[in-house]
């Protein structure tokens, strides 16, 4: 008899704090706020053009195709085992680098709880700890760490909801703090805010995560599609809201691409420290446990069932032999971080939160590049599989569904990792980016390669 325990079931109204968990992220909210006005413009824009075409589409493949490869699966239908080893790549190295920029601010995040500053080593210590936390609990099933996932979906709503209301009281008592005009909310276009776009798609991925869950699900065929579409709606509002309240109550030239939400309320209240912003910090680190823990078990089983399949290395492949979770991707995710975390003090870039996140964006968006042609591809060359929820309309509608979310990502990769003047403010920003990309880049066609030849 196999010694692998059966898994636990988790419900519709679980899916769906899950979804809230693994899309909203809190810690990207800051460098959305930086661009004025216009992301009012952008997140409406953003919703209609990228989010809606999304979530249909992660629908429909995510009912269709259940499983624990996630896209990796349907790229490999698809297009085939080389560009499903490439999705599988991007989509997993982004995991460690994410880690990496979440846990270099979490001694400030402690500094804030406690009133002391910790020095480098304690720095440092802190930072492994956040890493291997996530490791360990990642060696446990999305059901038996559903508490987790539920408890940061709901602080993470209450945080979004109290930056929203004190931003609103601080307008009301205070005055608005940046100038509403028409010209003002419409976009400009400029490098600034077109860099940061990228940030706003980020904060709009995750869904197909919830579809690698669907061997915990009761009903996933049921629960996938209402999952995300509610979860969809519930973080499309609370993201606006506390955008408002941001917007209303901070003058955009504070606003930091570092810690924002804490940033953020420490603006609002007037004062760095207190007993208000000391609990905002807390709650916040909670979800970044949260928000890692959600991520590390759909990449890790989509990394692993990868390797299962020949197209990433074995490590990814090692499960644990009672639990069947892939414990040789979440041994790797903490492995990579914190080497990163470990040489991040050699770094020139004193911002290495936006360093490594921004890294990790160009990794995270190019992944999901293959996904929207594979809708169309697997409607035509696969028409006979049941679709329990399938996106409606024309050829012509399916192509624009797939056609303005692939511009939007080509466009923010652009900007992110491109320099466009070789000033050495923007080198020393953007080049780190451009380099660290390539690099990941080649290991992932050489690791491809390599399988190729083996097989």
């Amino acid at each position: 008899m196999s010694d692998i325990k059966p898994k636990k079931k988790f419900k519709l109204f679980s899916a769906i704090l899950t979804v809230i968990c693994v899309v909203f992220v809190a810690e990207a909210a800051a460098p959305v706020a930086a661009i004025g006005n216009s992301q009012y413009f952008w997140w409406i824009f953003l919703m209609i053009t990228f989010l809606l075409p999304y979530g249909l589409i992660a629908s429909e493949l995510g009912t269709t195709y259940e499983g624990e490869g996630g896209i990796y699966d349907w790229v490999t239908k698809a297009f085939g085992h080389r560009m499903g080893a490439r999705t599988a790549w991007y989509y997993w190295i982004n995991f460690p680098l994410w880690m990496a920029s979440l846990a270099v601010i979490c001694p400030e995040l402690i500094r804030i709880v406690t009133s002391q500053t910790p020095n480098t080593l304690v720095s440092l210590l802190i930072e492994l700890v956040f890493i291997w936390v996530i490791v360990f609990i990642s060696f446990y099933s999305v059901s038996d760490s559903i508490w987790i996932l539920n408890g940061a979906a709901f602080i993470k709503v209450f945080l979004a909801l109290l930056v929203g209301c004190l931003g609103i009281y601080v307008a009301v008592t205070q005055g608005v703090a940046n100038e509403y005009t028409l010209a003002s909310l419409l976009p400009s276009f400029d490098m600034k805010s077109l860099s940061f776009i990228s940030v706003i798609l980020f904060n709009f991925l995750g869904f197909e995560v919830v579809c690698t869950f669907a061997p915990d699900m009761e009903n996933p065929k049921r629960q996938i599609p209402l999952a995300i579409i509610t979860g969809g709606l519930v973080i499309a509002a609370i993201y606006i809201f506390s955008a408002f309240g941001i917007g209303v109550a901070i003058p955009t030239d504070k606003i930091s691409t570092s810690s924002g939400l804490i940033d953020s309320i420490q603006l609002m209240l007037g004062n760095s420290g207190g007993i208000l912003v000391a609990i905002v910090a807390f709650l916040f680190l909670l979800t970044l446990f949260g928000n890692m823990v959600s991520w590390s078990l759909g990449v890790n089983n989509t990394a692993c069932y990868a390797a299962e399949n020949g197209d990433m290395p074995a490590v990814f492949a090692k499960r644990n032999a009672k639990t069947d979770m892939p414990t040789g991707a979440a041994v790797m995710n903490g492995v990579v971080a914190s080497a990163i975390v470990i040489i991040a003090p050699l770094l020139p870039n004193e911002d290495l939160f936006w360093s490594f996140f921004a890294l990790n964006l160009v990794m995270f968006l190019l992944s999901y590049i293959p996904i929207f042609p594979a809708f169309l591809k697997l409607r035509k060359i696969d028409p006979d599989t049941e679709r329990p929820f399938k996106v409606g309309g024309g050829k012509g509608f399916h192509y624009l569904l797939v056609t303005l979310p692939i511009i939007l990502i080509v466009t923010s990769l652009i900007f992110i990792a491109v320099p466009f003047d070789f000033s050495p403010e923007t080198l020393g920003e953007v080049l780190p980016i451009t380099i660290g990309s390539i690099i990941c880049l080649i290991v992932g066609e050489l690791i491809i390669t390599v399988k190729k030849i083996k097989k």
